[in-house]
């Protein structure tokens, strides 16, 4: 059986992500942890601090873990979400988005 740790996840975000997404967000990312993660954040249309909050904390957990967190794909009001409240994510990017 293949350990749960040499596993890739992907997760999906929702496209509202406000402070009642938060808690499922954690959840989420809670039950991943430990494992490389690629994220989808292209359908996402609104972005609340709370949920950014998550997402970075759940970045600083991976690279402790030296394990992958990777946005595979960002919608452009995620990306100038991030960059408007201060976020630098172009290190979380995949290469093939960034600019």
């Amino acid at each position: 059986m293949a350990s749960r740790k040499a596993q890739t996840e992907s997760l999906t975000l929702v496209s509202v992500l406000d402070l009642n997404e938060a808690s499922v967000l954690h959840g989420q990312l809670t039950n991943m942890r430990g494992t490389d993660l690629k994220i989808d954040a292209s359908g996402v249309e609104r972005v609340g601090v709370q949920c950014v909050q998550v997402l970075m904390a759940a970045a600083s957990a991976w690279e402790q873990d030296k394990k992958e967190f990777v946005f595979e794909k960002v919608s452009d009001a995620f990306r100038k979400t991030m960059q408007l409240i201060g976020i630098d994510i172009e290190h979380l990017l995949a290469k093939e988005i960034r600019q």
